[in-house]
């Protein structure tokens, strides 16, 4: 037989595309339309519906940036169309390759209430089916005018990014505005040819399954007349009845599908634009679930639910009766699909505990998936959190976008780093906005890694990102591939459902042991910098508030304002959500969100305040109390308490003395610090121990500015190629002392650079092994990053930074492609590096990227080991002008640091010491524990307003710790819970309370959250 394939196979093509497509909407006529613009935020849905019209027609231009118009659409159905199936064809002017990055609408009925959502690949409303000839058409449709941020020419920088600057130039055109029938019989038949031409496709060419598929659909397009398909696509399906029911193989790989729309809480749209999304997302697939009895939808985000529960609570009742009904599903038990690298321990366990309570009081559910699709990477702390909220399994896809190295598995065991394991499963579809398409469903299954031992896997279907979700389309697809020969079976499943055969099916699955590191969108780490530092200074105040409030309410009966912080806490775990703390949004994002941290700032100084005046006692009392919020004792303050400071200072006082040279040499009779001319530091000199931290021929706290235009994802990437041109900032416009007592001393550094300036302030303290750098860039670059550099003179393979919970280890090296990949990481708040009998840490208040390399100097063949911070960055796209303006860091470098140290100084730096003047002698801590590797993350009432106080804690040094939690009150009980303070079994370590304290045992890393209630009394 001659090979007539490619023949068949264009046929297909153009006569779908001219004319069966064409075919399912035969006839149509027009409807009248007639706009109202609202003037500036969205409205109100009365006030649209309310608001007078104007005429306007097909062709017409409509909607400025950010705006949004209310179109009235009327018609009537022609006599001649009763009995027949007849929808409204609104195209408000779409891209159909843009679904969820335009233009979108939501229609309503009449009375206001929400009928489905309009988006590029979801233009149809059913108006009836069968439909009375005469019916009066009137609807609504509340439409946005979104602009294209990410077009076709990606990477741009434009100034649509915030509706300041965005202008008022209409953006779109409407398209099409008609009244039409449906012709379901050509509808089923595009999608029988649909799925086999996909098919097709994908299977082998001198395979039979192949050729009787194409000779299926040469029959069928044979039995089309084209000026008569309407009239003819019941015989052509009928050609492909055969080849549409042969079987599956049994061997054949198994995709749970299940409905989805990852629906960005905000990324080129704000915050409020979301709100809409979700409206409009869930509409249509609440109406989608009563159409398609075998379908299941899944969305994540509790804050997505609260957000349509309290602005569209039409919309939120049909999901409470399809969540009822079990096809709407509650993903993920997260506040947000938050980052993962950055939010601190305590904020990290706060997304799951508000985000599984949600599913609970409103659902009555809890799902045991974390579902985060999209997150750039995987923190190494993250597994004991998520099995401490009553998880157990983790589904993500972005891993597949890692540049260098393919991951090993898509279902695996990952051991976090305190050995928590947790089933995780990579969609081998390696998308999480699939449509249902064959080359899709054809990639999972070869791609699939763990064939042999195991054949399921999940596929989140829908239109993402921007929200549109699972269309009929893929439904009626899906339904032809549920047993199709050549080709994996989908069936709809809940995630649970997939989960529970994908691990009863792989007794032994590979495992996977510390971060899930993507090899990707490093840059996130540094990108928008007053957000990243906006939300340090959240987590910080929220621990603050917390512990002095709970100090305040058991001491002295101040009531514990619960309220105020389930609210603050909310907001805080938004602005985490993956494209708003990583830096990645639209300017309009950032700009709210460096606001909202100023208005959280300012209520919880107020709360923090409060408690501590209640505790301090009257004013007038002059006494000055130190509160320390640290987990670590400091000026012989106890760590959550407080009292008056005191002068036991080890070491000697402070000195500076010139260089002739120029520069200065700061002591302090633990360091010697020298700054030369430059105001770099090429020196720092641990004396006790003898040893030079920073490397001979270096300088330290040298500035390096890189040029850094990457390939794609501005905003979110940094290629290493960064590191091929580097401009040492060595140059200064001034190097002075500016404080000298015995308490400290101080030098200042300025200089000046492009466009830009930094100043620097060195300060070394009596009795500190710490110099302490505090950093002010007023920032003026463009495609620029900014590193400040620390050569050490230390020969070590790995360092450690950390993370939740803990820290964990990345090698110095690159000997392979895994390690040379992670050239930009994130820590918290400390890098340690060490030798057997000497270390050193750097310490950070809000910075989060950082490299480590190293080198051998061919002056004594010893190892120099640099740290460099990431401070700035100056992407164009999505915001132009991201990071311009007056930036404040704070570091400090520890010479002769062990982990322990690194740990007490990067919650110093974090958490100053507060000084307030009162009548009380002292303030004891609630709790105290009496090791320093037992460190206390929280420490706050119960939410359930009993009055408990519950405690969280850690082991903070990686090794076994036996010691006490003492309570400076009578302890009635002390019982193990998990995040959302219910109790728990699943303590590993010992636990046991007696009359005033608790006696514990943790294992590396071990995370305990203790309920403790004092005694009555």
């Amino acid at each position: 037989m001659h090979d007539d394939r490619s023949l068949v196979e264009s046929r297909l093509k153009r006569v779908l595309d001219e004319r069966i497509r064409p075919a399912v909407h035969p006839e149509s006529v027009p409807l009248e339309v007639s706009i109202w613009t609202a003037p500036g935020e969205p409205v109100p849905v009365a006030e649209g519906l309310a608001a007078p019209r104007t005429p306007i027609a097909v062709g017409d231009l409509w909607g400025a940036p950010w705006g949004t118009s209310w179109l009235t659409v009327t018609g009537t159905v022609p006599d001649a169309w009763a009995g027949r199936t007849v929808e409204a064809l609104i195209d408000l002017g779409f891209d159909a390759n843009m679904p969820g990055f335009q233009c979108e609408g939501l229609v309503y009925r009449p009375d206001g209430t929400p009928v489905k959502g309009l988006n590029p690949r979801n233009q149809w409303v059913r108006i009836a089916a069968p439909a009375a000839g005469g019916e009066q058409v009137l609807l609504h449709v509340e439409a946005a005018s979104n602009p294209v941020i990410l077009d076709y020419h990606p990477f741009l920088p434009t100034e649509l990014g915030d509706r300041e600057t965005a202008g008022s130039e209409p953006q779109y055109r409407l398209e099409r505005m008609d009244l039409a029938v449906f012709d379901e019989t050509v509808w089923q038949l595009v999608m029988d040819l649909e799925v086999l031409g996909e098919l097709m496709a994908e299977l082998p060419a001198d395979g039979a399954r192949r050729w009787e598929v194409l000779r299926a659909v040469e029959r069928a397009l044979d039995a089309i007349d084209l000026q008569d398909v309407n009239g003819t696509a019941a015989e052509a399906r009928a050609q492909l009845t055969g080849v549409l029911a042969a079987p599956a193989a049994p061997s054949a790989h198994r995709i749970s599908a299940v409905g989805h729309a990852h629906i960005d809480s905000a990324w080129l749209w704000p915050l409020r634009e979301t709100v809409r999304k979700v409206a409009r997302t869930t509409a249509n697939m609440t109406a989608l679930l009563e159409d398609e009895p075998e379908f299941v939808y899944t969305m994540s985000q509790a804050q997505q639910y609260a957000w349509i529960k309290e602005h569209r609570p039409e919309v939120y009742a049909r999901v409470k009766k399809a969540v009822a009904d079990g096809r709407f599903v509650p993903a993920g038990g997260m506040w947000v699909e938050s980052d993962t690298n950055m939010p601190s321990a305590e904020a990290m366990a706060r997304q799951f505990v508000h985000g599984k309570r949600f599913f609970l009081e409103e659902f009555g559910v809890e799902n045991q998936d974390v579902w985060l699709p999209d997150t750039f990477g995987f923190t190494g702390g993250l597994p004991q959190i998520i099995r401490h909220a009553g998880s157990r399994w983790l589904l993500t896809q972005k891993i597949s976008w890692s540049q260098v190295n393919r991951f090993p598995h898509h279902t695996f065991l990952w051991e976090g780093i305190d050995g928590t394991r947790i089933f995780t499963h990579f969609p081998p579809v390696d998308t999480y906005n699939c449509s249902m398409k064959g080359s899709e469903i054809a990639h999972a299954a070869r791609n699939f890694k763990d064939k042999g031992a195991a054949r399921h896997s999940i596929a989140p279907t829908g239109w993402g990102d921007g929200g549109g979700g699972t269309t009929r389309e893929m439904v009626a697809k899906a339904a032809r591939l549920r047993d199709l020969e050549g080709s994996a079976t989908v069936r709809w499943e809940r995630p649970a459902a997939f989960f529970e055969k994908a691990e009863a099916e792989y007794a032994h699955p590979p495992v996977w042991v510390g971060e899930l590191y993507l090899e990707l969108h490093r840059a996130t780490l540094t990108s928008q910098a007053r957000t990243k530092q906006g939300n340090r200074r959240s987590e910080n105040l929220l621990r603050e508030a917390e512990l002095w409030s709970a100090t305040a309410a058991l001491r002295c009966g101040l009531p514990y304002p619960h309220q105020e912080l389930d609210r603050i806490w909310k907001t805080v775990l938004l602005h985490q959500f993956h494209d708003i703390l990583p830096g990645s949004s639209i300017a309009w994002v950032h700009r709210e969100a460096e606001a909202t941290y100023a208005g959280l700032a300012a209520e919880l100084e107020a709360l923090i305040a409060r408690a501590q005046r209640a505790l301090a006692g009257d004013a007038a009392g002059g006494r000055e109390l130190v509160f320390n919020a640290a987990p670590h004792a400091r000026s012989s303050v106890p760590a959550g308490g407080a009292a008056a400071p005191t002068a036991t200072v080890p070491g000697s006082g402070c000195t500076v003395a010139a260089r002739c040279e120029g520069g200065f040499v700061l002591a302090n009779g633990l360091l010697s610090v020298t700054v030369d001319a430059d105001g770099l530091v090429t020196s720092v000199l641990d004396t006790a121990n003898g040893r030079e931290a920073v490397a001979p021929g270096t300088r330290a706290n040298l500035l390096q500015l890189h040029p850094d235009f990457p390939n794609m994802w501005d905003a979110w990437d940094v290629d290493q190629f960064y590191r091929n041109t580097v401009t040492d900032l060595t140059g200064a416009d001034e190097v002075a002392v500016v404080h000298a007592s015995d308490e400290a001393v101080s030098v200042r550094v300025a200089r000046s650079f492009g466009s830009s300036t930094a100043v620097q302030t060195l300060t070394l303290r009596a009795g500190e092994r710490r110099l302490d750098i505090d950093t002010e860039v007023d920032w003026h670059e463009t495609e620029k990053f900014l590193k400040a550099a620390f050569p050490l003179d230390l020969h070590t393979e790995r360092y450690a930074a950390e993370t939740q919970f803990g820290h964990l280890h990345r090698p110095t090296h690159t000997n392979t492609s895994w390690e040379a990949a992670k050239f930009e990481a994130c820590n918290h708040r400390f890098v340690h590096l060490e030798e057997p009998d000497w270390g050193v840490a750097l310490v950070t208040a809000s910075t989060y990227g950082h490299d480590v390399t190293r080198t051998v100097r061919d002056t004594d063949g010893g190892t120099t080991t640099t740290v460099r911070f990431s401070l700035l960055r100056a992407p164009r796209f999505p915001d132009p002008r991201t990071d311009q303006g007056l930036h404040r860091f704070r570091h400090a470098l520890v010479p002769g640091a062990g982990i322990a140290d690194a740990v007490r100084e990067g919650y110093r730096i974090s958490l100053p010491e507060r000084r307030v003047t009162g009548s009380a002698g002292a303030v004891p801590p609630l709790v105290e524990p009496d090791l320093d590797a037992l460190v206390v993350s929280a420490v706050k009432l119960a939410d359930d307003g009993s009055g408990d106080l519950v405690v969280r804690l850690y082991e903070a040094h990686g090794g076994r710790a036996r010691g006490r939690l003492a309570t400076s009150f009578p302890l009635a009980a002390a019982v193990p819970c998990d995040l959302l303070e219910r109790p728990w079994e699943g303590t590993r370590g010992e636990v046991v309370a007696d009359g005033d304290g608790v006696s514990l045992a943790l294992r590396p890393f071990e995370l305990v959250t203790l309920r403790l209630t004092p005694a009555a009394g």
